[in-house]
């Protein structure tokens, strides 16, 4: 019995020899130019059953991200997440973990029963000494809860009672590439889908013109060191590509290429991709690869989204105190407080995923300045983000959650006066916000040690708060499994991650 598997790409490669290369590209080709011709009216007594645009060019036709038989396991509080990813990671110390007992410790060494042997970067185990540096900012309460937060975010200050703040979230990675990684795909080792991708492939979308996943990428204004962004923050790994983020440029059109070349119209266009669609089905028979069908799906997307991206990102059609709400940044492309508005106009849309990541927030040395810079670029966008899903009775339906992948030291990198200070990186524990569809506004998760520098109580690894989200999608964590390389591979890992359920409503 041979001992080779039966491998329809394997077979069709090694058919392949140089007459049938040519009959097939010139069978293609020809079936391609033959559906131009019908679409524009030469020829159109041939092919006219592949080359036929629907009624509705743009709306016609099945879902194009359907959910997964099934799913939501169980009635769903949120039905879409925006996810506000602060890459650098922001200081839990000078923004929401409020330690007012560190002023006595200024300049004094960390104690050595505080930082316990942990392992700290090159940046800063060179350095004779690792000096308390307590936060130069002044926290206030807020709000029913009485919620301390610093003075740098005055406008989410304002809507701490919707907001459930966890202060004890703690990761292993210690640098910044499998930091981000492991939040975004609960694993430092690259290759795994992401949570957008997750949640497209169960979840799907509710609208046949958007992708199912949308990343934005905004400008920032901190002068601190940008960390690059790689795909695979949003990359649907080991899924169907067709999970994968879209990423929404922020410096001119939002997608390339979305007008037709002069002298080609919608109707030539549509022929075009239905005889297209019917040469891939036809070699999805043969191969039965399912990457084939992913192809056809992004071309039937990228065809709708010429029609749907110009509409979206039209702000046209918003009021003056919608647009004021979010800060005179709204109407600068590729800002900040453009991408919150155009996350709740996605979502409106029916897209299920957005991902939004702003940068600048590696924060070593100068750090004052560059957070105050930081924290203008997000903070008002923010709250109208939540204010107007709240008035447009989408914040019920909508997960909101708003973090980075690690914290900052309690101890300055580089120099230290009253007035500026630096922090390194710190995994032990960092501060994460989420609010809307099934979170319990108002409280608080988790506490730090004096010093904010271990978890002393209720400690919330990235994978348990990655379970709570998808629990609030109605997403069992430990059912959500896709099969690869032999594993039920699955978002929160293997190691037993559970559900938070202080922050569920």
């Amino acid at each position: 019995m041979s001992h080779w598997l039966h491998d329809p790409l394997r077979d069709w490669a090694w058919g392949m020899n140089r007459r049938r290369f040519f009959g097939a590209t010139g069978v293609r080709l020809g079936g391609t130019a033959l559906g131009l011709l019908a679409g524009s009216g030469i020829g159109a007594h041939v092919g006219r059953a592949l080359a036929q645009p629907p009624a509705n060019p743009v709306d016609a036709g099945p879902r194009v991200h359907p959910p997964l038989p099934g799913f939501p396991h169980f009635p769903a509080k949120a039905k879409s997440i925006i996810y506000l990813h602060m890459n650098g990671g922001p200081t839990q110390l000078d923004l929401w973990d409020y330690k007012p007992g560190l002023q006595e410790h200024f300049d004094k060494d960390l104690p050595d029963s505080i930082r316990q042997g942990q392992r700290i970067t090159t940046m800063t185990s060179g350095q004779k000494r690792l000096p308390v540096a307590p936060s130069k900012f002044q926290f206030t309460q807020h709000g029913q809860c009485g919620r301390w937060v610093s003075e740098l975010l005055p406008h989410t200050a304002k809507l701490v009672d919707h907001l459930a703040v966890v202060k004890s979230v703690h990761t292993n990675a210690i640098n910044h590439d499998p930091a981000c990684t492991y939040v975004m795909t609960g694993s430092e080792i690259p290759g795994k889908p992401s949570l957008g991708s997750w949640v497209s492939y169960g979840l799907g979308a509710e609208t046949n013109n958007l992708p199912a996943f949308v990343v934005l990428t905004p400008t920032w204004s901190s002068r601190a060191a940008a960390q690059a962004l790689f795909t695979r923050m949003w990359s649907s790994g080991f899924l169907p590509t067709s999970h994968s983020g879209v990423a929404l440029r922020s410096v001119g059109d939002p997608v390339l290429y979305l007008q037709n070349p002069p002298g080609v119209t919608v109707a030539d266009r549509r022929a075009m991709l239905n005889t297209l669609q019917a040469l891939n089905q036809r070699q999805f028979a043969e191969l039965n690869d399912p990457e084939i069908q992913t192809r056809i799906a992004q071309y039937e997307m990228a065809f709708r989204m010429q029609a749907s991206v110009p509409e979206l990102v039209d702000l046209g059609g918003e009021t003056a105190a919608t647009l004021d709400a979010y800060g005179p940044d709204v109407k600068t492309p590729g800002s900040f407080a453009a991408s919150a508005l155009l996350a709740r106009r996605l979502v409106e849309r029916g897209v299920r995923a957005v991902q939004i990541l702003h940068r600048g927030w590696d924060q070593h040395g100068n750090l004052p300045a560059d957070l105050a810079l930081q924290c203008r670029d997000v903070d008002q966008p923010c709250a109208a983000l939540l204010n107007d899903l709240k008035q447009r009775g989408l914040l019920d339906s909508t997960l909101v959650v708003w973090g980075g992948e690690f914290g900052r030291t309690v101890y300055s990198q580089g120099q230290l006066t009253k007035e500026t200070y630096g922090r390194d990186h710190h995994p032990r524990n960092f501060c994460m916000w989420a609010a809307g569809g099934g979170i319990k506004g108002g409280i608080e998760f988790g506490k730090t040690d004096d010093f904010s520098y271990n978890v002393v109580e209720q400690p919330a690894n990235v994978n348990d708060f990655n379970a709570t989200l998808l629990h609030c999608l109605g997403i069992d964590h430990e059912r959500f499994t896709y099969r690869f390389q032999g594993l039920e591979q699955r978002l929160t890992g293997v190691e037993s991650p559970k559900i938070i359920p202080e922050l569920l409503a």
